[in-house]
Formats: structure tokens, C-alpha cells, sequence
């Protein structure tokens, strides 16, 4: 396993890749890698040739209070991890590395970028799209594999492959969840003993919701918030049900493909899910 952080190295690497007619598909992440991440390397091996993962944690994408200075780092573990994965090559670059002194261009994709988990982190989903853009341009890979798990990140990142006529696929895989249901999350590790008893709640309460369903998104808020509520431990911050596509907001009987999408702190740890349902089938 070739480990390099440089974007030249990176491309070097690359290029003898696609030179021997292998397909690339690559993994992006930041790090701290656990079962969930590994799983998306499986899932790109089964795609393509060789597997191209990335570990970087983006600073754009943080605000200014958010937690880019304690986000667990551990990269002699994840380079263990992959290189038992047969991962080809892994690209860690700094920050510095990524962005050029003076850099300001940005890459928006502005009908998901400021709704949702984007209203209330203003900036991080431009950081996203812009990252991952230079990514793919730095890789070029033919295949990029996301969990579903960031599920609006997912959906924006296919909005802007397809807008600026990008050629990669993407593949989305399910979530990854340990034994209990919690959504694998490299935030988990923050969580205080009381805080990793309740937090499953979140999964609880979309099986609910999955297995009973009901006559409006409306009602489909009112209880998996009521749900949810009911543990003193969790704050909730917003419960949406959104048009599985798009991500607009629906309204009324759920008539297509629909995803509700969770955001629930404890204490200062931010956990999200999602869950799809779909009216048309059954979600038993």
C-alpha cells in the first residue's frame, strides 16, 4: 500500500494504476476509521480495480465552534486497517497541502447546501462539495463510494457530479451500525457511558416509524419526536421528512420515496441517521 501526502505522489500513484487498465474507486474519509468505513472499502473493491482512500480532516467544513480540534486522529490505526483491506494507495494530506496560500474558489450546490443540517451549519456543505471536487480532480477516480448515513452529503454530492458533468459514479451503502443499532460514527467515541446507553434510541425510533406507518409526514414528525423525547438525554434538533431525491420537504400523505433524516445532541455530540421509507411498499 502506497501512502502519500502529496497531491503529485497521489497522482503519480494514480496514473500507474490506470497505465496497468485498472478502475480506480475511491473512499473518502477523514480518519478515525471504524467498521462502517471499512465496509465502504469492501463495497469500492467490489467496483473497481483498485481502491484509492483519503484521509483528511477538511477544516472547511467546520464552523467556528464546532469541533475540528477534537475530532479523534489515529493514523498509524487507520493505515493498519486499510493495509489489511488490500487498500492500493492512501492519500493524507495536510491542510496546507490541499489548499494553496490564497485559495478562495468554492464549489456550491446551493438548493442542498443551506437546507436542513445546512441551515444550521452554515458553510459546511460548500466545504464539502469543494473538498471533494479536488478530491476527484486530484484521483480521478471512476468510482467514489459515501454511506449513506450523511445522507444529504450523498445527495448533494450526486447533484454536483451530475451539474458539472463529473465522471465518476457514485455509489451510496448502507449504514453501518453496531450490535445495538447506533449508526457506526467516529463521534461515538465522545459519548459518556450514559450518553452511548441512550443514543440507540435514534435507530429505535426510525424502526418505528419504518414498521407502523402512518397517514402524513406530519404525524410521522410527531412521533418519532415524541419518541424521542421521551429520553431525558437526548436534544433534539430537528426531525425532517424530506423527498428521497431531492430532499425537499413534503407535506401531507407520503405518495413517493421518502427519507427522514435525524439530528439529536448529547450533551455536545451531535449524532444524525436517516431512515427511507416508501409508501408504495411494505415496510415490514
Amino acid at each position: 500500500m502506497q501512502i502519500c501526502p502529496s497531491k503529485l505522489r497521489i497522482r503519480q500513484e494514480t496514473a500507474q494504476l490506470r497505465a496497468a487498465g485498472k478502475t480506480i474507486g475511491l473512499v473518502p474519509t477523514m480518519g478515525f476509521l471504524h467498521d462502517g468505513h471499512l465496509q465502504l472499502m469492501r463495497r469500492a473493491a467490489q467496483s473497481a480495480d483498485a481502491v484509492v482512500a483519503t484521509i483528511f480532516v477538511n477544516p472547511t467544513q467546520f464552523g467556528p465552534n464546532e469541533d475540528l480540534d477534537r475530532y479523534p486522529r489515529d493514523l498509524d490505526r487507520d493505515l493498519a486497517l486499510l493495509r489489511a483491506e488490500g487498500v492500493a494507495a492512501v492519500f493524507t494530506p495536510t491542510p496546507e497541502e490541499m489548499y494553496l496560500p490564497g485559495a478562495d474558489a468554492i464549489v456550491d450546490v446551493p438548493s442542498l447546501s443551506g437546507i436542513l443540517q445546512g441551515a444550521v451549519r452554515p458553510g459546511h456543505f460548500q466545504g464539502v462539495a469543494t473538498v471533494v471536487s479536488k478530491l476527484f480532480n486530484i484521483t480521478q477516480p471512476d468510482v467514489a463510494v459515501f454511506g449513506e448515513k450523511d445522507y444529504q452529503q450523498l445527495a448533494l454530492i450526486r447533484k454536483m457530479v451530475r451539474d458539472l458533468d463529473i465522471p465518476v459514479r457514485i455509489l451510496g451503502h448502507p449504514t453501518a451500525r453496531e450490535a445495538d443499532g447506533l449508526a457506526m460514527s467516529s463521534r461515538n467515541v465522545r459519548l459518556s457511558p450514559a450518553q452511548r446507553a441512550a443514543a440507540p434510541i435514534l435507530n429505535a425510533a426510525l424502526i418505528q416509524a419504518q414498521q407502523h406507518p402512518l397517514s402524513s409526514a406530519e404525524a410521522y414528525v410527531a412521533q418519532i419526536s415524541q419518541y424521542l423525547a421521551e429520553e431525558p438525554l437526548c436534544d433534539i434538533k430537528s426531525v425532517e421528512i424530506c423527498d428521497s431525491e431531492d430532499l425537499s420537504p413534503l407535506s401531507g400523505p407520503l405518495r413517493r420515496s421518502a427519507v427522514i433524516l435525524l439530528a439529536v445532541a448529547f450533551g455536545d455530540v451531535l449524532l444524525i441517521d436517516q431512515r427511507v421509507i416508501d409508501p408504495g411498499k411494505d415496510s415490514s
